[in-house]
């Protein structure tokens, strides 16, 4: 079974698509799928990560935030195995 990570983006963020953009690019190297949630449209997710938007998380694990930390999610995604 593959990997599911989540995204916390917003629609206007140029950092969220440059995370997204990245993500998809490593689907080739890596085996993972990626969920994208428009923080702006849960409440819940705007009030706890505000401004931190772009955050990569692995269930409630936060793997990094504004930029993609390749070797972290080398890391997360070597734990998962």
């Amino acid at each position: 079974m593959k990997p599911k990570l989540t995204v916390l983006s917003r629609e206007y963020c140029h950092l969220c698509q440059d995370m997204i953009s990245a993500l998809q690019q490593l689907q080739g190297r890596f085996s993972f799928d990626v969920d994208v949630v428009d923080v702006d449209s849960r409440p819940e997710l705007e009030e706890k990560w505000g401004d931190k938007v772009p955050v990569l998380l692995d269930g409630e694990i936060e793997i990094c935030h504004y930029h993609l930390d390749v070797p972290a999610l080398d890391a997360r995604l070597a734990r998962m195995k």
